[in-house]
This record gives C-alpha cells, sequence and structure tokens, in this order.
C-alpha cells in the first residue's frame, strides 16, 4: 500500500512539473512606418531691426522657417506646430525674453481639398494645430519674433531657436 502511494506521488509531481514547463510565451512583431513625414524645407533667420529685437519677418530682414509635410493617408494624422518659446543656444541673456509667433499655411499641393486647412486649424498659444485631411504635401511658415525685456539689448553672438513640428496619429 505505501509502495503504491509513493508511486501515485511520484507521477503527480512528474505531471506538475511537466505542466508548468509547458508554456510559452510566442512574440508577433511588426512595425508601422509612418504615413505622415516632416521636413525641414527652409531653415529661418532672425533679423535684428533694433537693438532689443530679433525677428524672423522678411520685411526686417528676416526668413521665416518653412516646414513641409508629406502624408499618403487622409484623416489618419494631425500635425502640431510651435514656434520657438525660448533659445536652444545663445549668449547669456540680460532679461525676459517675449515670445511671440505663428503658422501659416502657406503652399498645398491639392488646393480643392487642403484649401480650408489654414481657417479649420486650432490655436493654442504657441502651437498651431491641423488637422490631415487630405493627401499630400503641405508647406507651412512659421514667424517668430523675440523682444527682450526692459528694452535691453540683446548681447553680441549666435541665437538659434527651435520650431517643433509633430505629426500625431489620431
Amino acid at each position: 500500500m505505501v509502495k503504491t502511494t509513493l508511486n501515485s506521488v511520484a507521477v503527480a509531481v512528474g505531471l506538475l512539473v511537466f505542466a508548468s514547463t509547458a508554456n510559452a510565451d510566442t512574440p508577433i512583431n511588426g512595425t508601422v512606418e509612418s504615413r505622415c513625414i516632416i521636413q525641414t524645407d527652409r531653415a529661418g533667420t532672425y533679423a535684428n531691426p533694433n537693438a532689443y529685437t530679433l525677428t524672423t519677418s522678411p520685411t526686417d530682414g528676416g526668413e521665416t522657417a518653412r516646414i513641409r509635410v508629406d502624408t499618403t493617408l487622409a484623416d489618419a494624422y494631425y500635425v502640431a506646430i510651435t514656434a520657438p518659446t525660448e533659445f536652444s543656444s545663445s549668449p547669456n541673456l540680460p532679461d525676459v525674453v517675449t515670445w511671440t509667433g505663428d503658422t501659416e499655411v502657406d503652399t498645398v499641393s491639392d488646393a480643392t481639398n487642403m484649401g480650408d486647412y489654414e481657417t479649420n486649424k486650432t490655436e493654442l498659444g504657441m502651437t498651431d494645430r491641423y488637422d490631415l485631411t487630405a493627401t499630400g504635401s503641405v508647406w507651412f511658415k512659421t514667424s517668430s519674433t523675440a523682444v527682450m525685456g526692459g528694452s535691453k539689448a540683446f548681447p553680441g553672438g549666435n541665437y538659434t531657436a527651435l520650431v517643433q513640428a509633430e505629426c500625431i496619429a489620431q
């Protein structure tokens, strides 16, 4: 009787060990490539029309940044473009800088289906959001103005500010 019980226990333990090793996690992998691509078409340039202002305004000698967005899938993405709110590099500044900026549609590849992008944009602070409702290319221009507080002069040196653009899946 004892022998039968020991054999039963050995079989039960063996089944437990076998059952615990029979599991497997099998991955399924995939890669999704974005159907929305952002490219810098033209870097912007700051002009210095007076001692306390840096601006991309062409009337002051600056140049707006130009961004191209290509999408191959309509109604799947929106693009959020944010004008600069700080310098990514600059000399040490003597006061706080006040920023203004705006993004506008410059050119579209499909005027019929993209013609309302500018009127339908959503603005939140320095960020402009555009729903990409059609396939094709759209070029945006972003202006930026930085004014030194207290009408103080900007120190001599190189200044860089970045426009942020991001395609976001809906």
